[in-house]
């Protein structure tokens, strides 16, 4: 399955410096076993159409084997460091499953 997040970073972290420390949050979640492959992003630069959304300022893009791996991800103490350390951050977070 795909697991797809995207972020909305609040004005006072879209710095230099800040982007540079989260770029390293976002890579540290690709190194929790449960995660099978993905990516980290930021808004190409695509020509605008009316259909596309570059809002966000950051999107992960992560593979698991299976719905039980992404669901223990979830829990990871890895990943709620992440989370912790990065929440009071966004101004918005999308997730978006695939199955």
């Amino acid at each position: 399955m795909d697991h797809h997040v995207y972020f909305w970073l609040k004005e006072e972290f879209k710095n230099p410096v800040d982007r540079a420390i989260f770029e390293q949050g976002l890579t540290s979640l690709f190194e929790i076993k449960l995660v099978a492959g993905g990516r980290w992003a930021v808004p190409a630069a695509v020509v605008a159409r009316p259909v596309i959304d570059q809002s966000w300022d950051y999107a992960i893009t992560m593979q698991f084997h299976d719905i039980q791996d992404h669901d223990a991800y979830q829990d990871d103490p890895d990943h709620q460091v992440f989370i912790n350390s990065f929440k009071d951050w966004w101004a918005q977070v999308q997730v978006k499953d695939l199955a």
